[in-house]
């Protein structure tokens, strides 16, 4: 069904990713009307539904832990909240480590994380291999685990807010693309797009990958840029594959998790693309086999049924920008999130709404706000994978 661009707004959200619909639904719910999420393909088809899934708490990060053990609680609580089941299988997340540095560093993310409330735990190559038993141990020196950590189905938690956010009274309009962000002075008048004008006096940048573009249009200068990622799906495995953690390399990307009876395969390309190119590689599928020889031999024989390119969103220090711009206090941002950002979309949702309304989020993401590259205090977040 067509919807038809409104003339006006109270709030309008550019992207209908994780985290534009988990922002229009916060909102909604705490009494704000009109709001306009625009979306220039369907909602949920930029970066989100072609992530992983993966739901996590170990970061490097304070700030990081906290906006994803705040999502998980969200994520676990979906089914009963919002009516949607997210397929969530609870396996953990399983960090293999093969450098002594990287061993120590994360060490202290771990007593970071547990002094957080996070049940993260160092293992021993032995009890890695025994939590992922399709590993090589080789050259491995230490692992990270927390059973806590999960992975579900993106889409299915894009679909669940928005579906939440409708009912609240949330108009939704795809297929429609922003092509200028009005402003007179210090303040928004709205938004230009292919349908149309809409009058509005704020605007909520969530546009993923395509953030550095928007925020040209407001004059704000937002350092994201795009790199594509594959991902490559099995057919079914032999065995019971939930029962695997999310185990990932860290040395080298390499990650699987269960899919449904088959397995989700990750890792970067040999050399990174970053631009807007989702044309899969096929050189990559090579690289994924040198992969899966090195560190998970006992996959080498299953066969890929199904694979995709997706984005990630990134910054120079790999973490998120979030925050409310300076020179425009009607544009608000939340974007750049390196690769975690569907598992943070529900926390952040919370803290976009709250910077809007002017309350203090739950998390202080003042360290998060784009001055922080003038100011060249980068804020480098280790656990990227």
């Amino acid at each position: 069904m067509t919807v038809p661009l409104p003339p006006s707004a109270s709030i309008v959200i550019i992207g209908g990713g994780i985290m534009g619909v988990a922002a229009a639904y916060y909102l909604a719910e705490a009494g704000v009307e009109d709001i306009v999420v625009i979306e220039r393909d369907q909602l949920g088809s930029g970066s989100t539904c072609k992530a992983a899934g993966g739901l996590r708490t170990q970061f490097s990060d304070e700030t990081n832990i906290m906006l994803g053990a705040r999502s998980l609680e969200t994520f676990r609580r979906f089914k009963t909240d919002f009516n949607t089941d997210l397929d969530l299988v609870t396996s953990g997340y399983l960090f293999l480590i093969d450098d002594e540095a990287d061993a120590a560093a994360f060490e202290r993310n771990v007593e970071l994380q547990r002094s957080l409330g996070q049940n993260s735990r160092m293992l021993t190559v032995a009890e890695a291999q025994e939590l992922s038993p399709v590993i090589d141990p080789s050259g491995l020196v230490a692992a990270a685990f927390n059973p806590d950590d999960a992975h579900c189905t993106p889409e299915a938690a894009v679909a669940g807010f928005a579906s939440a956010a409708r009912k609240l009274g949330v108009t939704f309009v795809q297929r429609c693309a922003v092509t200028d962000i009005v402003t007179s002075g210090d303040e928004i008048q709205g938004v230009t797009t292919t349908k149309g004008d809409i009058a509005a006096p704020r605007v909520v940048c969530a546009a993923g990958a395509w953030s550095q573009a928007v925020g040209e249009m407001a004059g704000v200068q937002l350092p994201v840029t795009p790199l594509r990622r594959h991902v490559a799906v099995t057919e079914p495995v032999g065995f019971d594959a939930t029962k695997l953690p999310f185990t990932i390399d860290f040395s080298t990307s390499f990650y699987f998790h269960s899919e449904g009876k088959g397995l989700l395969m990750g890792a970067p390309e040999a050399e990174d693309v970053r631009d807007f190119n989702l044309h899969t590689d096929p050189g990559w599928l090579n690289r994924l086999a040198e992969l899966i020889e090195h560190r998970a031999p006992a996959l080498g024989d299953v066969g890929i049924g199904k694979g995709w390119a997706g984005l990630y969103e990134c910054t120079p220090d790999h973490n998120a920008i979030i925050g409310t711009a300076a020179q425009l206090p009607g544009f608000v941002y939340a974007t750049g999130f390196s690769g975690h950002g569907f598992l943070q979309g529900p926390a952040v949702g919370e803290v976009v709404r709250d910077l809007c309304l002017g309350r203090e989020p739950f998390v202080d993401v003042s360290g998060l706000s784009v001055e922080r590259f003038d100011r060249e205090e980068l804020r480098v977040e280790m656990n990227v994978v």
